[in-house]
């Protein structure tokens, strides 16, 4: 069996919200956007409607052309994400290229697909928005993050410079016509919580609480999403905060 659950919340020193999530059927995506006036809420609203209606035709249209080719060495599922995925980059590139208020404007992107009958999921991602899975009372960061302190160059223990570096992006959807990230597939196995969020989670709490959270409310999904976003902002919420969960039993 497999359930979701899924939150999002301004938190405590923005004004609007700039984070988009969906809590689909086997496809759970959490985007938060970037870029002046509004234009983050655009962009992250186009990735997750970008990513939901290409997710939804590859799985009722054995024809589906593919606008970015069939890679046959991903599997299926893989390719639908890499494919969705690229859509919505394009898709605000397009808008951010046509519209001058929009210009510049990107979003993060962590997404994931998961078939009832199948025990793993498969997953890729663009930015700083993180997928966690906790199993067997440890947690395991799944991503890395596309960010200056991750760079080859970039040594984060030297000066004290890596906490700067930490949020800034190498990769966002958007900001060029082409983006390229790896999509990747991960066993499921019974107990197992999977956790995607954005950096307003994990700015606010270390990998140990979101540990704690989860494992205090086992098999609770609703009450650790709202636990999860509450301890976020207990923290000073100074972005915007979204947790979906997964659980497999």
């Amino acid at each position: 069996m497999i359930q979701f659950c899924g939150r999002t919340d301004v938190g405590r020193r923005r004004q609007r919200n700039e984070d988009s999530i969906l809590v689909g059927d086997g496809i759970l995506v959490v985007c938060d956007g970037m870029g002046g006036h509004q234009a983050g809420d655009v962009a992250s609203r186009i990735a997750v409607d970008t990513i939901a209606g290409f997710i939804s035709r590859s799985g009722a249209d054995p024809d589906l052309t593919w606008p970015y080719g069939f890679d046959p060495s991903l599997s299926f599922d893989a390719n639908r994400i890499r494919t969705a995925i690229k859509l919505a980059n394009r898709a605000i590139f397009t808008r951010a290229a046509a519209e001058d208020e929009y210009a510049g404007m990107g979003t993060t992107v962590v997404a994931t697909l998961v078939a009832a009958d199948d025990a793993r999921f498969t997953y890729g991602h663009v930015g700083d928005s993180r997928i966690y899975i906790i199993r067997g009372g440890r947690v395991l960061q799944l991503t890395r993050d596309d960010s200056l302190a991750n760079s080859a160059w970039a040594d984060a223990e030297e000066s004290g410079i890596g906490a700067i570096m930490k949020n800034v992006l190498t990769k966002a959807l958007g900001v060029r016509v082409e983006v390229e990230f790896d999509v990747a597939a991960h066993d499921l196995q019974a107990g197992d919580t999977v956790l995607l969020c954005s950096d307003g989670l994990t700015n606010m709490l270390d990998d140990h609480a979101i540990l704690e959270i989860v494992t205090r409310h086992d098999g609770h999904l609703e009450k650790t999403c709202d636990q999860l976003v509450d301890g976020a902002n207990a923290r000073g919420g100074r972005d915007n905060i979204s947790a979906v969960l997964l659980r497999y039993e």
